[in-house]
């Protein structure tokens, strides 16, 4: 039990300490009107900057990326349906495509996936 209070606290002094030492030497960075403004041969901007950001393509993005992360976790089970049991590698498999389809027709239904609207 010394053994692990011993080893945590020695962790947590060197996380410390990195913190401290990042602190230290990192780069102090001031915000002001003048730095964050963008510059155009001394002149102030005819138009705003930044444009507006599309929250639906935003939550497309999302959408395709959790869809994306799943189907990689499939593909490994069609590897091992060799090595396991027939029954339990079909119940896991119909159980997660289920909650696969179980998303995509939330999604659907709450209009998510509709580009234009």
């Amino acid at each position: 039990m010394l053994i692990i209070f011993t080893m945590s606290m020695i962790i947590m002094i060197i996380a410390f300490i990195t913190m401290l030492i990042s602190s230290i030497i990192s780069k102090k960075s001031f915000y002001d009107r003048e730095k964050n403004s963008p510059f155009e041969c001394g002149f102030d901007p005819k138009n705003y900057s930044r444009m507006p950001f599309s929250l639906q393509f935003f939550l497309i993005a999302i959408i395709f990326l959790i869809f994306d992360v799943e189907i990689a976790l499939l593909l490994p089970m069609i590897l091992i349906i060799n090595s396991s049991n027939l029954a339990s590698w079909l119940l896991v498999s119909i159980f997660f495509i289920l909650i696969l389809l179980i998303g995509l027709y939330h999604e659907w239904n709450q209009g998510a996936l509709e580009w234009a609207s």
